[in-house]
């Protein structure tokens, strides 16, 4: 089996950073893709920013130049550095990892992290 266990969040005024973390654990073979999603109440989960173990990023619109994922592929850990952080970036901040198992090596699943909560209010 294969945990994801994400650390960060918090409550933070408008203009503050946060930083979030995501390390996975368990039975992997390999992790192509690292990355986080957000689901705001009302909205449809959202990908924020990923990145691929090469280390190519792909990131949301919203939140291009103020976001920052980076990965430490020996740890199987991700980051997101959030800076000049604005009220719509308040929501639940999910991990998500593409991982290879050791005993099903040729198949990639999706493992999701159990979301932390990111609030942005003065």
């Amino acid at each position: 089996q294969v945990q994801l266990v994400e650390s960060g969040g918090g409550l933070v005024q408008p203009g503050g950073s946060l930083s979030l973390s995501c390390a996975a654990s368990g039975s992997i073979f390999s992790i192509s893709a690292m990355g986080w999603y957000r689901q705001a109440p009302g909205k449809q989960r959202e990908l924020v920013a990923a990145r691929t173990s090469g280390g190519r990023t792909n990131y949301a619109d919203s939140v291009k130049d103020r976001f920052t994922v980076s990965r430490d592929n020996a740890k199987n850990t991700v980051y997101l550095q959030m800076n000049s952080l604005k009220p719509e970036d308040t929501a639940v901040y999910y991990c998500n990892a593409r991982i290879t198992l050791v005993q099903a090596q040729g198949v990639e699943y999706d493992y999701w992290g159990q979301g932390t909560q990111v609030t942005v209010s003065s």
